[in-house]
């Protein structure tokens, strides 16, 4: 910056992301966010995205493969509302997001004029979508103080500030000071690093579903966890002859307490799609995403204690809540209302989970467990008996599958849209070793993963990024194909190309008997990848895909790949979500 230059609020923006440890933003340029972007262009990296929806999404990837807080810049009014489905993908995923939207000239809030961009209560949509949001006054300092202490405190989420134009040129005080419990990093790696995130410890016993609707202090809320529950707890544990623990995306930091808490009980380890990774896959004390399937719900049958760790239990990992979890539940979560809303927990523990499972551990290591002697077997019984059903069920889909394992390495960013491959397969087959990889729309929205594969890529550009997609969730992103190319990533496009929106399909197929909005138009995906200059392959056989596959990945600048479903050949086993329907007769 020359002497001429007068500081802005982009310069102060620029201060705090470099304070928490960001390279980079995306977003959309507007005459409200002029100055922001006019800084963050020159003295940080700034990624053009097409729309406000893909510059969250690409911050959301960015924060979840780096490891530290992602930051997306968008206009007001509509530029801000286009975010609001991205946001609540980023909240629904506890990804710390910081979203700076712009905002009309501060002497026009509220007044209902019209300007430009204007929208009724634009703040009450960032705060829906957000887990905290604020307009940025007269001491912008103090405001973004405030957001990145939220963004390390729990529940974690986007934060969003909406800048008002005028304040936006302001010059503003130096940025000097990093509140010591915001977060630089956020342990999204496999080695142990934790969530340090502002926190209390609670501990609760024999809590059920009730205790969601009581606040923290009701819960008796103490600032270190009480000695005495915990040795209880590990009492417990050692009785157990049939131990198993499900660890969720809470636990993703806890790789080496878990594993050490596998070692110390003989416990096998189920994972929610979010928790994937945090026990490489590889592992053979390693079930997996399956506890739902056939073969999960007999081992979890068969299993006498069960220690979950930061997982929602989700209704579709769990037959919609219907899943029979083992007599004694210890459960351990950061969020006090989690404890026993899904499940009833024997014992419920508040806190950390790292620190909360290497207290166990240090409570379990030099005693002996009353561990039944083939439980092991059960285990990798069941590890095998999972994966070798779900092969059969897809078919030719599993030598795909395989390539992509030979080929993609454990760093290599997994980004995987809402199709049918990604929900039968991708979810629970494609080895994920370090948890950082395996980026997915947690809330289920299609369409998001072009987005999400931008911020992964720059996050990683060492790496070949991989994004599985359909060609009904290509096209609500398609114009993102230009941001891929104009930053020249190094990201292979795979668009599993069956006509349409396959997995509503198969459900109207089998539930409704017609079809109804499901069969769609798709344009020419050779011709859309030479407009955009994208390596182009089209494959209809495994060694077809092998062929491409390698040679996309190793281009070092975007490919797609079209997989011809038709061609290939169907699954034996059409995928249908574990979604319920109502009875219904069809037409």
């Amino acid at each position: 910056m020359s002497a001429a230059q007068r500081r802005t609020g982009g310069d102060l923006l620029v201060e705090v992301l470099v304070s928490l440890g960001v390279d980079t933003a995306f977003g959309v340029v507007s005459v409200h966010n002029l100055p922001l972007v006019d800084a963050l262009a020159h003295r940080l990296r700034w990624v053009p995205t097409r729309s406000e929806a893909a510059a969250v999404n690409a911050a959301d990837g960015y924060a979840r493969v780096r490891g530290t807080p992602g930051c997306a810049v968008t206009s007001t009014g509509t530029g801000a509302a286009n975010a609001a489905g991205a946001l609540v993908e980023a909240l629904t995923a506890g990804s710390p997001v910081l979203h700076v939207t712009g905002q009309i000239p501060s002497e026009h809030l509220g007044a209902g004029r019209g300007v430009i961009h204007e929208t009724r209560n634009q703040l009450g949509m960032l705060r829906s979508c957000s887990v905290w949001a604020a307009t940025v006054g007269v001491t912008p300092s103090t405001d973004f103080a405030h957001a990145a202490r939220r963004l390390g405190t729990h529940p974690r989420g986007p934060v969003s500030l909406e800048w008002p134009i005028d304040l936006q040129y302001t010059e503003p005080a130096l940025w000097d000071h990093l509140p010591e419990d915001a977060p630089t990093s956020l342990g999204l790696d496999n080695t142990g690093g934790g969530h340090e995130l502002i926190e209390a410890a609670a501990l609760v016993s024999g809590s059920s579903g009730a205790a969601a609707h009581h606040d923290s202090t009701s819960l008796g809320v103490a600032t270190k966890p009480d000695d005495a529950v915990l040795d209880r707890t590990a009492e417990l544990i050692l009785a157990a002859e049939r131990p198993l623990v499900w660890a969720g995306g809470g636990a993703i930091g806890c790789s080496v307490a878990i594993d050490d808490l596998l070692r110390c009980t003989g416990a096998g380890l189920f994972t929610s799609n979010a928790g994937r990774g945090v026990v490489p896959e590889t592992d053979d004390r390693v079930i997996g995403n399956f506890a739902a399937s056939a073969t999960g719900a007999e081992l979890l049958a068969q299993a006498d204690v069960l220690i979950s760790i930061g997982t929602h239990f989700r209704s579709n990992e769990t037959r919609g809540y219907r899943l029979a979890l083992p007599a004694t539940h210890i459960q351990i979560d950061i969020d006090p209302a989690a404890i026993g809303r899904s499940y009833p927990a024997d014992v419920g523990i508040v806190g950390n989970a790292r620190t909360l499972v290497a207290s166990l551990v240090a409570r379990l290591s030099d005693r002996r467990c009353a561990l039944q002697p083939e439980w092991h077997e059960s285990i990798t019984a069941a590890r095998e008996q999972c994966r070798a059903q779900l092969r059969r069920d897809i078919g030719p889909y599993a030598a795909i599958c395989d390539i992509m394992a030979g080929v993609l390495s454990d760093r290599s960013p997994r980004v995987r849209d809402i199709t049918i491959p990604n929900s039968s397969w991708g979810n629970r087959l494609l080895p994920v070793i370090d948890p950082s990889t395996n980026v997915v729309p947690r809330g289920g929205g299609i369409g998001q993963a072009v987005g999400m594969s931008i911020g992964a890529a720059v996050a990683r550009a060492d790496e070949p990024t991989m994004v599985m997609v359909g060609d009904g969730g290509l096209v609500p992103q398609l114009g993102e194909l230009a941001t891929l190319a104009q930053e020249e990533l190094p990201v292979t496009v795979v668009v599993f190309d069956d006509g349409g929106y396959g997995v509503l399909r198969n459900t109207q197929d089998r539930h409704l008997h017609r079809r109804s909005g499901v069969d769609l138009y798709t344009p020419d995906l050779a011709a859309t990848a030479a407009a955009f200059d994208f390596g182009y392959f089209e494959v209809s056989t495994p060694q077809q895909f092998a062929d491409a596959f390698e040679t996309a990945t190793a281009a070092g600048h975007p490919q797609m790949i079209r997989v011809d479903c038709d061609a290939l050949g169907p699954m034996p086993v059409p995928f249908v979500p574990p979604v319920e329907m109502p009875p219904t007769a069809g037409p």
